[in-house]
């Protein structure tokens, strides 16, 4: 079963096979269209049936409401009252004035889970080549949940083109990304307003990768920075955190990072810090286990997947530290 829905890109074709494939620059409203997010969600009062067999009188649960698409009436979720939708043309309409003006150009957008995760990805045009053949480019990912999972969230991301590899790029701040509430109104242009500082978060950003692709690693340093990324707590409950290794990751990224990965034997990844980050985040977006590559998909952009791969820069930047 594919989690995406539906979706529309620019350039290669994604890893499922599915999407309409667009030219590039066309108007979001053909973006909107061909991703299938031309529909809104609608709410509708939970009412139950008081009495065995579904007969008896109806009641209603004024705390709560239903969610559901407009076309389809697929049922979305059911949230509080107070939740506070953001719609499929609000995720697209983000981007008008960066498109238009500043210069994005958006190349994924699309449905996850039937309606209950939207997202749209647009390339910021930030460009870096590390070592004269390792090209990463700047994105800018704004997703929301319709089912209570997933703030409406706005982050920067980096894309390393030779393996599709993605890193969350932080900002000034010390956060990865603007999150916001659904008891909260969204609000684009102040999201966009905090988001202001990409310029020097992409420079900073430029300046670590640079220093983690200059950064030889010996293979002992490089075992204790696998084992230190790859554990997981086996007893939250016990004093003190006790974690194992999980075996079946440590040799899946050591075969990536020795050379099995894409790019790994490029001058800024072969034997440097830059190249147990990216075997890491390979492992992540492309091999980790998962029930298909669209679950996969959704743990490496706001899952578990995501968290491993910030692990894996902060300890690398621990070795240039």
């Amino acid at each position: 079963m594919h989690l995406v829905q539906s979706m529309a890109y620019v350039g290669q074709e994604p890893w499922h096979g599915l999407g309409n494939q667009l030219s590039p620059k066309q108007p979001l409203e053909v973006w909107q269209r061909e991703a299938g997010m031309d529909w809104t969600v609608e709410s509708a009062d939970v009412r139950y049936v008081a009495g065995s067999d579904n007969i008896g009188s109806i009641h209603a649960f004024p705390d709560q409401k239903v969610l559901y698409r407009s076309d389809t009436k697929a049922p979305l979720s059911v949230v509080s009252r107070r939740f506070n939708v953001v719609q499929p043309r609000e995720v697209i309409e983000f981007y008008r004035d960066l498109v238009e003006a500043g210069g994005f150009e958006l190349e994924t957008a699309g449905v996850l889970k039937e309606g209950r995760k939207l997202w749209a990805l647009a390339k910021t045009g930030q460009s870096a080549c590390l070592k004269g053949r390792d090209r990463v480019n700047g994105y800018l990912l704004l997703a929301t949940g319709n089912d209570g999972s997933l703030a409406t969230t706005a982050q920067f991301t980096s894309i390393r083109v030779v393996c599709n590899n993605t890193l969350r790029v932080a900002l000034g701040n010390g956060t990865d990304a603007i999150k916001v509430g659904h008891r909260s109104q969204f609000d684009a242009q102040a999201v966009k307003r905090q988001l202001g500082i990409a310029v020097s978060s992409w420079d900073s950003f430029l300046a670590r990768m640079k220093a983690l692709s200059d950064c030889k690693v010996t293979d002992a340093a490089a075992e204790t920075f696998l084992k230190r990324v790859l554990t997981y707590p086996v007893n939250p409950n016990a004093e003190g955190l006790a974690v194992a290794i999980n075996d079946r990751a440590l040799k899946a990224v050591h075969a990536l990072y020795n050379g099995q990965g894409k790019g790994a034997e490029m001058a800024s990844a072969a034997g440097t810090a830059w190249g147990l980050v990216n075997a890491i985040t390979e492992y992540v977006d492309h091999h980790r286990r998962a029930r298909s590559d669209d679950h996969r998909l959704d743990a490496a952009w706001f899952g578990a997947g995501a968290d491993i791969k910030q692990k894996a820069w902060d300890e690398a930047l621990k070795l240039v530290a």
